[in-house]
């Protein structure tokens, strides 16, 4: 694949992709946002490009490291980066994501899943990566969606269970969201699960939490019995 940006390097330590990080760009345009990535002087880019009209750019081979996770971590693995295919979507944070966009990226999330072996657990947001200081891609995208075709995963928990924040840290720790503090970790969650949700810790985010660290293989579903 012929890449558009110089901003990439080699996967480190060995490293082969099992996490898609999907972004949006929060520029004016898909042209401003194609340069910036491809701006040397940037330090930034992606593994492709997604315009609103659907329009599929590739920017950096998905065997390389592309510069777009930043800080954070996953399942406890920090540089996101080696481990990672990064999509950018068109689109300025605060607006639905478009009928075409969202078929353009089911298309390439299908394919990029296969290529790599990467399972829809793999398929996390910036914010969930990195709660702390990263938005994208916002409470606008409909990850709903991308879970009733496989790309993705969706809680369909069982039962309410208390609040209880310390176990709520550690299901969100199994599921793989960074240690960070429990605000930002708790509004990251919701912005994906419950998009638009306020108030404090409550049973439904319990419930959610559960049946995802459930689905992760680990032990979440001791709390259902408690």
């Amino acid at each position: 694949m012929a890449g558009g940006s110089p901003n990439f390097g080699a996967r480190r330590n060995g490293a082969r992709p099992e996490l898609v990080v999907i972004h949006y760009t929060a520029m004016s345009s898909v042209g401003a946002a194609r340069d910036r990535l491809c701006d040397p002087a940037a330090e930034v880019s992606a593994h492709w490009l997604i315009g609103a009209d659907g329009v599929t750019e590739p920017l950096v081979d998905e065997g390389l490291r592309a510069w777009h996770a930043g800080a954070g971590s996953w399942a406890g693995q920090p540089d996101v980066n080696s481990r990672s295919i990064g999509i950018e979507l068109d689109n300025r944070g605060h607006e639905p994501f478009p009928e075409p966009q969202m078929h353009s990226l089911e298309v390439l999330l299908a394919q990029i899943l296969d290529r790599w072996s990467i399972p829809p657990e793999g398929v996390i947001g910036h914010s969930d990566m990195a709660p702390d200081r990263k938005y994208d891609p916002g409470p606008k995208f409909d990850w709903c969606r991308l879970a009733r075709q496989g790309l993705s995963i969706w809680p369909e928990p069982l039962v309410a269970i208390p609040a209880d924040q310390a176990r709520f840290r550690h299901l969100l720790t199994m599921i793989g969201y960074p240690d960070c503090a429990d605000i930002p970790r708790l509004a990251a969650f919701r912005m994906r699960f419950r998009p638009c949700h306020a108030g404090p810790l409550d049973a439904r985010d319990m419930a959610l939490a559960c049946d995802l660290a459930a689905r992760f293989g680990q032990d979440g579903a001791q709390w259902r019995a408690d």
